[in-house]
């Protein structure tokens, strides 16, 4: 079927684009969020469906890389990236490409504004000079919010007090001038999200990968913590990465959609409920330094847009996104 068949079909319902030829782009494939969309792509997919994966030149595929076609692409060189838009012409793109650890980012902001801009820049800017008008979702952060005691809704304040925050917001504007040329950008607000495969510098994933460790005997029983009073609004990240396919068919180009569950949890609380998953008494000891510069004690979002515009719900259970990201870990440390 045509392209441009294709691409009008993606503005509609996304059952819909399941069901086109149509050549999707997945940046960042290898990535938490990305390795979990390439998951519901592959099983999404109709017959003639390409799914293409982008990694970092000399990163690892994850252990199962699906049926995708994999490229190694660096999104800080625009010349290489330019020549595999030019060459692939994706339909649909999802950006999940860009440096995502916010407290890292303190540290490293110049690479993290790199990677999160100016490579989002590039594969924009690609896909303008192919003359591509493609389908894009931009994943951003619930960070580019200005901090407060109450739910936020997409049309809360825009003021990032972090490196992180700030690139994600820079993003979402460079996805929007966009726009102008003709490319369907659309705008994803991830909350924090959860599950199997997560880095472990991440809260809920660090503590899942200490009580496998503790559990193999790998580790002293007991778990430094840092900040237990924040309260967050966690996602399953297969809710997240169902999210991203609704935005990237069904969104309006340029309206961001809040994705989280609107429940907040203190991560004390997280914890208490881990460790009662745990084999083995484990022991807590607070450690100072483990301390974020302006953590924000309480990050929550408002998902009535998403769930009235597009549908979207969360619907995986905390407990079993815990059970599945236990199970991972422990696999992983037999």
């Amino acid at each position: 079927m045509a392209r441009s068949a294709a691409r009008a079909s993606a503005r509609g319902a996304f059952p819909i684009l399941a069901e086109m030829s149509t050549t999707t782009l997945v940046t960042g494939a290898a990535g938490f969020a990305g390795s979990h969309l390439l998951d519901r792509l592959a099983q999404d997919g109709a017959d003639g469906a390409e799914i293409v994966a982008w990694h970092r030149p000399g990163g690892r595929l994850p252990p199962a890389a699906g049926r995708a076609r994999w490229q190694a692409v660096d999104l800080l060189d625009a010349l290489s990236v330019r020549r595999a838009i030019a060459e692939l012409r994706p339909d649909v793109v999802f950006h999940c490409a860009g440096a995502a650890h916010v407290g890292r980012a303190w540290d490293e902001v110049e690479s993290t504004l790199a990677i999160n801009v100016r490579g989002t820049h590039h594969v924009l800017d690609a896909l303008r000079r192919a003359g591509v008008k493609a389908r894009v979702v931009i994943p951003s952060s619930a960070l580019v919010y200005a901090g407060r005691n109450a739910p936020l809704s997409e049309d809360a304040a825009l003021v990032p007090t972090s490196p992180y925050g700030l690139s994600k917001l820079a993003q979402e504007l460079v996805g929007l001038h966009a726009i102008g040329d003709g490319i369907d950008v659309t705008i994803a607000r991830a909350f924090n999200h959860v599950g199997p495969r997560q880095d472990p510098w991440f809260v809920a994933s660090g503590f899942a990968r200490r009580i496998a460790d503790i559990e193999a005997g790998r580790w002293e029983p007991e778990i430094a913590v840092g900040n237990l009073d924040a309260r967050r609004d966690l996602t399953d990240v297969r809710d997240t990465a169902r999210a991203y396919q609704l935005i990237v068919a069904r969104a309006q180009p340029g309206r961001p959609y809040n994705v989280c569950s609107g429940r907040a949890i203190a991560i004390r609380d997280l914890l208490d409920m881990m460790l009662a998953r745990a084999r083995v008494p484990i022991a807590i000891r607070v450690d100072p330094s483990r301390y974020r510069p302006n953590d924000t004690p309480l990050i929550l979002g408002d998902p009535s847009r998403i769930h009235a515009e597009l549908g979207w719900t969360a619907e995986i259970p905390l407990e079993r996104t815990l059970d599945d990201l236990l199970t991972d870990w422990r696999t992983r440390a037999v």
